[in-house]
């Protein structure tokens, strides 16, 4: 079952191919309240994270300039480099405290870093941060295989990559054995009767005490807040005085609440594939639900197009009657693989969703699908495994553990009560005929967390920071193009850019001009024209 709110890699190709954001079922019912309780890290010394703007909306209030002395021993730590099983990288390792309200050595956790030098010509301009997203991505997998691009940044920069809390090699969240999670992937989640409603949720709370047994010191504390809070550990350490960033998908929400934490110590930052604070965890829910069917439509037409179609040759919405045809078929009867797993309609939704990140994919999904209806799940099979990190051993990466994690301490829940998805199931099924069902279902797995939430809808301002460019893709179905408009429209010194186009994320996925306005940001400041467009 795809769990909510996550982030995938999309094209290889990509300089700063993003991960992707699924479904969050991290969200909450409706907005916050004024005045929320601070979120974990927010160190009591520094007062409440969040302050009430005009209007009653709850603003991330930036933390004191000022180090406090408890932690200044994390600040003065000095970091040893030594060669990484990659060639041409650096790593390190860093001590952060678990806790920024109660640092203590003794509950200290160790975040990993990676580094490849700036190559030259030019004059180096300092350290460059990159994260792929998530939440849960690697930025030291990521960063070992696409820092060799762009070109001209990399000969100016420092490319950097750390693993946040929880997440990789950074003292990560562990969960499920993989034949656990092979069980919980295979999960129905489009029940039909209340006893599949049953096994559904008994599989979110199976997780839930899994992720629980394994790391319970370490839940409390992987919220963006401290994520960011490393982040700005790590930029004294490399000794940038600002920090320098790019990220993608999740990674703008890392970025801009860096932002709105430290404003003064904002450098450029480029948030591609931006998401909106502001908004609660349904309204997320149904925007990405919409988002998705828009991704589907776009490639339902492409397909309709062509003789070979799997989905016919009449029209879009047709193609979409015959692929929840097809879904509800695997539902009663899976199909073989050619391994012990069948392909059932969890994991099938699962590989068709995978493809929607990238218009790249679409040729592959089309061949997968024709194959499907020959009676052989292999290929979506694969799609629904690259989606999942698992790899040809069966070995899942710890992403799909981080996610969960970040997302339900982020936001309070979309559901608590399978009553209240089925009560929502219309207008999921509204903003999606296709992936409404599996989408609102997936909304509830936060719902049964070990952990309560802590942080709560709000905007980030990042008033004194300095010029940060947000990128949208007007039909990007993980972060819908709406959400960019809306974190520019809160940043005070944002420039919204628009790639008007398909897939998830602009830049570094093939247009020169997306690629041109951000390189020249990040090399010389300039931002690009208020309002630009890019194809």
């Amino acid at each position: 079952m795809a769990t909510s709110r996550r982030l995938l890699r999309t094209t290889a190709a990509a300089v700063f191919a993003a991960t992707t954001l699924l479904i969050s079922s991290c969200s909450s019912s409706g907005p916050a309240a004024p005045g929320p309780a601070p979120s974990p890290g927010s160190a009591h010394d520094a007062g409440d994270q969040h302050a009430t703007a005009d209007g009653g909306s709850s603003v991330l209030a930036p933390l004191p300039v000022a180090i406090p002395a408890k932690l200044r021993p994390y600040y003065d730590q000095k970091l040893t480099w030594h060669a990484c099983s990659t060639a041409g990288f650096q790593c390190a390792t860093m001590k952060v405290p678990l806790d920024y309200d109660k640092p203590n050595a003794g509950t200290d956790i160790k975040l990993a870093v990676a580094r490849r030098k700036a190559t030259g010509p030019g004059t180096r301009l300092g350290s460059l941060l990159v994260n792929p997203g998530g939440p849960g991505g690697s930025a030291i997998e990521y960063l070992e295989q696409y820092a060799p691009q762009p070109a001209a940044v990399r000969a100016r920069y420092d490319m950097v990559g750390l693993d946040p809390r929880g997440v990789g090699r950074s003292t990560p969240v562990e969960c499920l054995t993989d034949r656990q999670m092979d069980r919980f992937t295979q999960t129905d989640q489009t029940p039909d009767t209340s006893a599949e409603v049953d096994k559904l949720t008994t599989a979110y709370r199976n997780f839930a005490k899994g992720c629980e047994a394994r790391s319970a010191k370490l839940l409390p504390h992987v919220s963006t807040i401290e994520a960011a809070r490393d982040m700005d550990v790590l930029r004294a350490l490399l000794g940038d005085k600002k920090l320098t960033y790019v990220g993608a998908s999740y990674g703008t929400f890392l970025g801009a609440t860096y932002a709105g934490l430290f404003p003064t110590r904002s450098g450029r930052l480029v948030l591609d594939g931006a998401m909106d604070p502001a908004l609660d965890s349904r309204t997320i829910n149904i925007n990405q639900t919409t988002g998705f069917n828009t991704a589907f439509t776009a490639f339902a037409a492409d397909c309709i197009k062509r003789k070979d179609c799997p989905l016919g040759t009449q029209s879009t919405t047709d193609a979409g009657r015959r692929l929840s045809a097809f879904f509800k078929r695997l539902d009663a009867h899976p199909l073989p693989t050619g391994e012990e797993r069948k392909l059932t309609e969890s994991l099938a939704t699962t590989g068709v969703i995978a493809a929607m990140y990238d218009q790249g994919s679409w040729p592959t999904l089309r061949a997968y699908l024709a194959t499907a209806q020959r009676g052989n799940g292999r290929g979506l099979l694969a799609l629904s495994d690259s989606y999942y990190e698992r790899d040809a051993e069966g070995h899942y990466a710890n992403q799909m553990y981080a996610n969960p994690a970040v997302n339900c301490l982020d936001l309070p829940p979309a559901f608590t009560t399978p009553s209240q998805v089925e009560a929502a199931l219309p207008t999921f099924r509204k903003a999606s005929p296709v992936f409404g069902n599996s989408f609102a279902w997936a909304a509830l797995n936060c719902a049964y967390w070990p952990v309560k939430p802590t942080g709560t809808v709000h905007r980030i301002e990042a008033k004194g920071a300095a010029p940060i460019v947000v990128v949208g893709t007007t039909r990007d179905p993980a972060t819908p193009y709406t959400w960019a408009q809306g974190l520019a429209r809160q940043l005070s010194s944002a420039t919204l850019l628009t790639y008007v186009g398909d897939g998830h994320t602009a830049y570094g996925r093939g247009s020169d001009c997306i690629d041109t306005a951000i390189n020249t940001y990040l090399l010389d400041g300039t931002t690009p024209p208020k309002n630009k467009r890019c194809t």
